[in-house]
């Protein structure tokens, strides 16, 4: 399938071996320019389906802002001045007015958990609870609210709303003391249960912990205090009521509203089982997949050669389409800073332990290398200092062994929290991306009293590097991580952009060095995940013959100060030249 399907410009790809563009820069800019200044190649007589004027449209990548589009079909039609795109109206085209605000290419978030996300609409949200009193309110209120469910459900809780870093079943216990109740932590790597589950459960003083897990115990009584974290989770998870199903798709086409509501018209899904990836294919068979996905499908520790040829089965079976398509995989090198998992290169500040990594390097080395050489992308979540480097060496090991595949490689790093400055450089040198979840360094207490404290300051002080990588000559794309946090891309823009909390603390900023211009976060939130996706060419920025997604924000983003940002709202969401969400209607 060519990038731009029957439009009249016809774009070549770039050689294999061709040197790759700069980093934000993929082969639309040229178009974008001529388009945006009116003098590109002559247009075909087509009338417009839709025109949006009286904008700020920012064509992306550094390209001059133009002032309206022109929409024929699923794809741009022109970029240009209100007046001439107002030569391309016809008695049938639909217009809206942007009233001076913002438009743009729709947001691309680079790493969310769809299905998980979809579901936690439905549940508990913890995520602004910001001490113990407040999370205990949610939680009671939520199981009040719900008294036929089984199981009481959420997500979202933080390390800092805790005394100690740490709830208790005891806590969980005083608000839901008649069911089962299972409250994920907002990293998902922590899991935080009442007493009924831990029986329910089968969990005693007398459980091991599983490989790659923790069941934290009271010092003094050896019992399990009602936190577990990384795969010890699973002993839980294996009892809660499985959804349907139907209660699956119902939690995908949620999720998929609030992508339309928040703008998003694209997401990267950073791992997911063969069976959730068939719930995706049958909404799309549906005509109810409302957002483009591209999947990562997970491969975890001991990922054999059979399960390898399984996944090159699912590529055969379900080619791209225009809504989805997979040939990733993800992969876990470490957990995370706040339960002391992720893994370091030196101990942890306040505990003797360098964290849990989740692979042998032996073993990640040898599956990064077998999906390597079968052309498949590979995400992998590391976020401590020795994750980081690990799956940089992988990296490497798997360049020197074989040829790159023709559509060249583009191997990522997701999350990227503690990096050593000696690794900085080697994201450009290995052509790897560094997909950042800017949202993550917000610097509320969880950062600054539970993040920072365990890793020291030396360390901290190189938290969520973009800037430094980029300076370096890497490549960022960004998102949420959804439903770590939110999907709406204004707290990580916000958090990106100032790196302080959304009401404006500490007022020098937290890592204040690794702040970004407006434009290259903008950037990082739609050309960039469009290259990190292998799409640059028909998505991730507005010219002719690109598709037709796009956002209309309230406001010109670009004529406000750092601050105040955060403060649009989203007024219209297009998604193959349609509009799906509008403020109102």
């Amino acid at each position: 399938m060519t990038a731009l399907g029957h439009t009249a410009t016809v774009r070549r790809r770039r050689p294999p071996n061709a040197p790759p563009p700069p980093r934000f820069l993929t082969p639309v800019v040229s178009l974008a320019l001529a388009a945006a200044l009116g003098c590109g190649p002559r247009e075909p007589a087509t009338p417009a389906d839709l025109i949006v004027v009286n904008g700020a449209v920012y064509p992306g990548n550094g390209a001059p802002v133009a002032q309206a589009i022109a929409i024929a079909g699923d794809h741009i039609l022109r970029v240009g001045s209100t007046e001439e795109i107002q030569g391309l109206k016809t008695a049938g085209t639909k217009v809206i007015d942007a009233q001076r605000g913002t438009v743009m290419a729709g947001f691309d978030d680079s790493h969310v958990h769809f299905l998980s996300g979809g579901q936690s609409l439905d549940r508990v949200n913890l995520f602004e609870a910001g001490d113990l009193a407040s999370v205990q309110a949610k939680v009671r209120a939520f199981a009040a609210a719900h008294p036929d469910r089984p199981w009481v459900l959420g997500r979202g809780w933080l390390y800092g709303s805790f005394p100690g870093g740490l709830p208790t079943r005891a806590q969980l216990d005083e608000v839901v003391p008649d069911r089962p109740a299972v409250m994920v932590c907002y990293d998902g790597h922590t899991s935080w249960v009442n007493s009924r589950a831990l029986a329910l459960a089968g969990i005693s003083k007398a459980t091991p912990n599983p490989r790659n897990g923790v069941i934290v115990r009271d010092p003094k009584t050896g019992e399990a205090t009602g936190v577990l974290k990384e795969d010890a989770q699973d002993l839980v998870q294996k009892v809660v009521p499985a959804l349907s199903r139907e209660d699956k798709l119902a939690a995908l086409r949620r999720a998929v509203s609030e992508a339309q509501r928040l703008g998003v018209t694209s997401v990267q899904d950073a791992g997911v089982e063969v069976d959730e990836f068939e719930l995706f294919v049958e909404l799309e068979r549906r005509h109810e997949l409302g957002v483009r996905v591209y999947a990562a499908l997970s491969a975890p520790p001991g990922f054999t050669e059979d399960q390898a040829r399984a996944y090159d089965q699912v590529l055969r079976q379900h080619p791209d389409t225009p809504r989805l398509k997979t040939g990733a995989v993800k992969l876990y090198a470490d957990g995370v800073i706040e339960a002391h998992t992720a893994a370091l290169l030196e101990p942890y500040a306040n505990r003797a332990t360098t964290g849990i990594p989740n692979y042998e390097v032996d073993d990640l080395n040898r599956i990064v290398k077998m999906m390597d050489g079968r052309g498949w992308q590979i995400f992998v979540h590391a976020i401590g200092d020795a994750g980081i480097r690990m799956t940089l060496d992988a990296y490497e090991r798997a360049t020197a062994a074989s040829p790159a595949p023709a559509r060249g490689r583009r191997h990522r790093i997701e999350h990227i929290e503690a990096v050593s400055a000696a690794d900085i450089p080697r994201f450009a040198k290995l052509g790897v991306i560094a997909s950042m979840q800017p949202f993550h360094a917000n610097p509320i207490p969880n950062v600054l009293d539970v993040w920072a404290i365990n890793l020291g300051p030396e360390r901290a002080s190189r938290a969520w590097a973009w800037k430094s990588i980029l300076d370096a000559g890497g490549r960022l794309t960004l998102g949420t991580d959804w439903p770590v946090v939110e999907l709406d891309p204004r707290p990580g823009i916000h958090t990106a952009l100032t790196r302080r909390t959304l009401d404006g603390k500490p007022e020098g900023g937290f890592g204040p060095e690794q702040r970004l211009p407006l434009q290259t976060v903008i950037d990082a939130w739609t050309a960039g995940p469009a290259y990190a996706s292998f799409e640059e060419e028909r998505k991730g920025t507005l010219a002719s013959g690109m598709l037709a997604d796009v956002v209309v924000l309230s406001k010109d983003v670009f004529k406000e100060p750092a601050d105040k940002v955060k403060d649009f709202e989203v007024v219209t969401t297009i998604l193959d030249g349609k509009v799906v969400y509008g403020r109102g209607r």
